[in-house]
């Protein structure tokens, strides 16, 4: 059943719950994908996810049609919210790792994450390689080839010139090409080429 968006969001700017909640509903899946991706944490994806979504909802009237699609400013809110996640992190472990200065090496929390990301061993090596990414690159490999967006809804997400996104897809995908190359992985790593 195809659900027309559109119609959810003006009904929804015109006060009825059900809409919201159908809205929240479609959504909250890929919300929740798109942040885990980005976050390799599944309390902080929830959160994030949440936290994008509860924005979108509160402040529906901020959006407008005819500027993106739906998905794409919430997908541009959920990128945003997990940047700030991912910023605090840092923050948060440069900040411990002073405070434990003298301290041998401080474990990543990230790698019993990322094994239990995925069962498989092929989505495994996947979401690791993604996970290895820079920041900018992992963003544009997970809207491009995971969300589907076209070029231009990615710039308008990441705010930055179409040219500038084309080729973060275009390393990220060689990255993950050359990454996947040295496991048994790089058979079922089949994306288009980048540009394509």
């Amino acid at each position: 059943m195809t659900i027309d968006v559109g119609a959810l969001v003006e009904r929804w700017k015109h006060g009825d719950p059900q809409a919201a909640e159908a809205i929240y509903n479609h959504h909250r899946t890929r919300v929740y994908g798109l942040a885990y991706s980005l976050l390799a944490d599944e309390a902080e994806a929830e959160d994030a996810a949440q936290d994008a979504l509860t924005y979108a909802l509160t402040n529906i009237a901020r959006y407008s049609p005819q500027l993106a699609s739906f998905s794409t400013w919430l997908h541009t809110i959920t990128v945003s919210r997990c940047r700030d996640r991912l910023r605090r992190r840092k923050r948060f472990t440069f900040s411990i790792s002073n405070w434990l200065r003298e301290e041998e090496d401080i474990p990543d929390p990230a790698e019993n994450q990322e094994q239990q990301a995925m069962e498989s061993e092929m989505q495994g090596e996947i979401l690791k390689a993604v996970q290895n990414l820079s920041l900018p690159l992992r963003e544009a490999i997970l809207l491009r080839f995971w969300l589907g967006h076209t070029f231009r809804e990615m710039a308008e997400i990441l705010g930055c010139p179409v040219p500038t996104v084309q080729s973060r897809v275009r390393l990220a995908y060689q990255k993950l090409k050359t990454s996947l190359a040295q496991t048994d992985v790089v058979h079922g790593f089949d994306l288009e080429e980048a540009g394509q």
